[in-house]
């Protein structure tokens, strides 16, 4: 018996030209917290609707240490999350979450992301996003992605664009004691253009884990 016996997901990866994605190990979750403490994006804005990175370095660093544990703990083939450290070359440079419930009834998807500064404004946040929306349509069968972002979010929003989500309304979050605007966005299976090879390995034993028992063609 091996851990992929009992937790089949830590041998689910994914690659693109540049960069590969899979569950982190303890070290590599370790640097993923240190890139978080050094600081994911400009401290006067707040992306997330959740704002951790509000919080002292230490803190961030600690809070993406106990969000994994927690994503794995409460992983369930019904309501799920899938958070994967993006490494380049080795190194790691952010990380991915593609998340679905009820996924093998309704087909949707969700995917968050963020990268260290250091490895922004290089692409790779097009490409990261691109592995798993390949997972979710062409390995899981999803019908739809959503996504959003707030107004000041330019980078996020141009990343949608580039992979060819739509504008589907917006919403309101109190952010910092203040309203924003989250544009919501969404892509449908019949949109979606893969520009890269996404190469996908080990996920056959996974499809129970994310509710689909006969294939990605099947229903929970």
């Amino acid at each position: 018996m091996t851990l992929l016996t009992h937790w089949p997901l830590a041998g689910l990866r994914l690659t693109t030209p540049r960069l590969e994605l899979r569950l982190p190990d303890l070290e590599e979750l370790a640097a993923l917290a240190s890139l978080a403490a050094d600081g994911v994006h400009d401290p006067d804005v707040q992306p997330f609707t959740v704002a951790w990175t509000d919080a002292t370095p230490e803190v961030r660093a600690r809070s993406v240490v106990q969000y994994h544990w927690s994503r794995w703990s409460d992983w369930r083939p019904g309501n799920w999350e899938l958070n994967l450290v993006v490494l380049r070359d080795g190194v790691v440079v952010g990380t991915q979450g593609v998340s679905g419930r009820d996924f093998g009834i309704c087909r949707e998807v969700a995917t968050g992301s963020w990268l260290g500064r250091a490895y922004q404004g290089q692409g790779l946040g097009t490409e990261m996003r691109t592995a798993v929306l390949q997972l979710a349509f062409t390995g899981l069968g999803a019908k739809e992605a959503a996504s959003g972002a707030f107004a000041h979010n330019a980078a996020s929003r141009a990343v949608s664009r580039k992979l060819g989500y739509r504008e589907d309304g917006i919403e309101r979050h109190s952010v910092r004691g203040e309203a924003a605007v989250m544009h919501r966005l969404r892509l449908t299976a019949e949109q979606w253009e893969p520009r890269i090879p996404v190469q996908m390995a080990g996920l056959t034993q996974c499809l129970p884990w994310f509710g689909l028992e006969g294939g990605p063609g099947s229903g929970a």
